[in-house]
């Protein structure tokens, strides 16, 4: 219930209302034989005290907040609304107890402090990674190019070292691209540029070739009615990436993954159909955990339980959505919506 109060210009109280007394513990005596700002926390005495000159002063107080101390040492945090009548020399007040409002925002702000801490951490971390893997990878590229291809008559291994020169370059161009991602703080600052399916379908599948031809994979394309969209190409080509090598993680024994990709254009929104005839998953067991971190569909597959994660990640971080549809050796269907 609201604490209801009359004071005088002086400082007392005159009348107070049972949740008052209740509230803060005191009797009614007690309460009426000290100065207000006795009750009053210390460290809210001052600013306070500034707000009663006010009200002296015939300026009504609104949306104030201030701790009293209750008889038994607890805090409690007033919301108030005061009301001053100088020829009465009275202040007519209404006070409201938010303590318990007052803890969730000291929780928030303390959760918010911990995962700003976290993000900053894990920021760095991503970027000596990064840095400490372009290294090698740079090595690599160079000793791919020290091998003499005219000395070399085996065109399987000529095709190999090629393969080992494009993974190589393409491993590189994204560790760039993740590093410049990682400078931007905010989801308007991301970049965003007109973005072909096609395009993004090929720079994929070629730097995954070997494991695309390894499978046995067959594509099925069509981005005839929405040929691209306003995205981030990062993004994009990490949502195309992750779902290829899902969909040959998950293929059926000994049936090549058979993979459709179908684009569509609504009315405020780019729709992409992605589906395969993999080994799928139960809906009802893993379906509602299939996008969180490390949450494995098959734990006897070799997986980190990330993809998924980084491909709803992307989607959602720039207002899009997407939607999972599988049954057990019946294949898997994600819908993804980018807003236009």
């Amino acid at each position: 219930m609201d604490c209801l109060c009359i004071a005088d210009f002086n400082g007392y109280f005159k009348k107070i209302n049972p949740a008052f007394v209740e509230l803060l513990g005191y009797s009614e005596e007690e309460l009426k034989s000290k100065k207000i700002y006795e009750f009053i926390y210390e460290d809210d005495k001052e600013r306070t005290a500034s707000m009663r000159d006010q009200l002296t002063k015939d300026v009504p107080l609104v949306n104030f907040e201030n701790r009293y101390v209750s008889k038994s040492g607890e805090i409690v945090w007033l919301h108030w609304t005061s009301i001053p009548v100088p020829e009465e020399q009275l202040v007519y007040a209404i006070a409201r107890d938010i303590s318990y409002y007052k803890g969730l925002e000291n929780e928030r702000v303390s959760h918010l402090s911990q995962l700003a801490k976290v993000n900053e951490e894990l920021k760095k971390l991503s970027y000596l990674t990064s840095h400490d893997l372009r290294s090698p990878v740079n090595n690599l590229i160079s000793m791919t190019e020290l091998i003499d291809p005219t000395k070399i008559n085996d065109e399987d291994t000529l095709q190999v070292i090629n393969y080992i020169k494009i993974s190589a370059q393409t491993l590189k161009n994204s560790l760039n691209a993740f590093v410049d991602l990682l400078k931007q703080k905010e989801v308007p600052d991301k970049k965003l540029e007109k973005v072909y399916f096609a395009e993004i379908f090929d720079r994929v599948s070629l730097s995954v070739r070997s494991l695309i031809k390894k499978s046995r994979a067959t594509f099925y394309l069509d981005f005839e009615e929405a040929a691209f969209v306003n995205y981030n190409t990062a993004y994009l080509e990490s949502i195309f990436l992750n779902l290829f090598t899902n969909s040959i993680k998950y293929a059926k024994p000994g049936i090549p993954p058979i993979i459709t990709i179908k684009t569509t254009k609504g009315t405020d929104e780019i729709v992409l159909t992605y589906s395969d005839n993999g080994i799928g998953f139960d809906m009802d067991e893993v379906g509602h955990q299939i996008f969180t971190l490390k949450q494995k569909t098959n734990p006897n597959k070799d997986s980190k339980g990330v993809g998924l994660y980084l491909v709803h990640n992307h989607v959602t971080s720039l207002g899009g959505s997407i939607s999972v549809e599988s049954a057990v050796n019946e294949g898997t269907t994600f819908t993804i919506k980018f807003p236009v």
